[in-house]
């Protein structure tokens, strides 16, 4: 399937499922892609016709899908429209070298030299580990979390029952960093719909309120980075906690969705969040805090590590999959969830991050 495919398939889900015509109800249309990724040049030029699109406010953000989402909010919350229609997709099967595309972001003179995507993340995980005293077993702990947690999606390619001694026994990469933390390239389209709220009690029955959104960027040269925490995860959450209200957020959630890139991500998230510290983050995924049936599951759709690499959807792909789950439409319903928080990263060598808040 053809990326233009997997869009008009997407795009056309979305309508379906909010009871609206593109042509006639959409004010504006956004898509989230990277011409790097894309192989060519203005990519968007390809987004109007199957978005339904053709002729109208097309605008494109080369960021990840929830930075995307947050334009389309702040569209709608300053009057410009009152629906909008946020696109990102992946079609990575069509990219022979991931590893010389994500090195070529780099900076060019200090760093490109010596870093490839998978040595700068050795070395932070490297450094997280080390100050919180993490065993090697921690990481993979939440690996295979995740992989287990994907086995009722549907999609979730990389899903599988995974033991601790699996993760470890898997190929070394970079010390400390394995082939089993690594998320698996994938293909994949995410399309959502925004209303604004009145507009939105009229189209549907159980509408998935976003109560707060923020994003986040620490600095572009990785050299000066804090490694020993995620910076953007953590400025991007408080923007939004401030605007939802949200003074405990390890109270407030039912459930989140984080960026679990190489395992170690989800927890050095969980801790800029707000969610755990430093000092009881080992215990949380030591007695099952975050498993599916504790009491804050984390990615109960599997996360990056079973539905795969997506570059630019995967913060989209993470909206998804929270507004099915709070809907009661996910393949890993929890009952009663009401309150859902969702982060992204978009991914080595960046530091930028978003974070948005969901409610029914």
């Amino acid at each position: 399937m053809s990326f233009k495919e997997m869009m008009f398939e997407a795009s056309k889900r979305a309508y379906t499922d909010a009871g609206i015509n593109p042509r006639t109800d959409v004010g504006s249309f956004i898509c989230c892609e990277e011409d790097l990724w894309e192989g060519i040049s203005i990519t968007d030029e390809y987004v109007p016709d199957q978005l339904g699109g053709a002729q109208r406010a097309v605008c494109t953000v080369s960021d990840d899908g929830l930075v995307g989402l947050i334009n389309g909010y702040m569209q709608i919350k300053s009057g410009l429209t009152d629906v909008v229609v946020v696109e990102s997709h992946s079609k990575l099967s069509n990219v022979l070298s991931q590893g010389d595309v994500t090195r070529m972001s780099f900076e060019p003179y200090y760093e490109r030299p010596f870093l490839t995507a998978e040595t700068a993340v050795a070395l932070e995980m490297r450094r997280y580990m080390f100050e919180r005293e993490l065993d090697d077993d921690i990481p993979a702990m939440v690996v295979a979390k995740n992989k287990k947690n994907g086995l009722g999606n549907p999609r979730a390619p990389y899903s599988a029952i995974l033991s601790m001694d699996e993760v470890l026994s898997s190929p070394m990469v970079c010390e400390p960093l394995r082939k089993a933390h690594i998320p698996e390239p994938a293909d994949g389209c995410s399309v959502t719909v925004l209303a604004s709220e009145e507009k939105a009690r009229i189209l549907v029955d159980q509408p998935v309120w976003i109560r707060g959104v923020g994003w986040f960027s620490d600095t572009p040269w990785v050299s000066q980075r804090d490694f020993s925490k995620a910076v953007y995860a953590e400025g991007s959450s408080k923007m939004a906690y401030k605007m939802a209200g949200v003074n405990t957020p390890a109270k407030h959630f039912d459930f989140i969705e984080v960026d679990d890139s190489y395992g170690y991500k989800e927890l050095q998230h969980l801790e800029a969040l707000g969610v755990y510290t430093k000092e009881n983050i080992k215990r949380a995924v030591e007695v099952g805090e975050t498993d599916l049936r504790g009491p804050l599951p984390v990615n109960p759709s599997g996360g990056k590590i079973s539905l795969g690499d997506m570059v630019e959807a995967n913060g989209l792909v993470r909206v998804v999959e929270a507004v099915l789950t709070l809907r009661g439409q996910g393949p890993r319903s929890l009952r009663g969830a009401k309150h859902a928080l969702v982060q992204s990263w978009r991914g080595p060598p960046t530091a930028s991050g978003s974070t948005v808040i969901l409610e029914v």
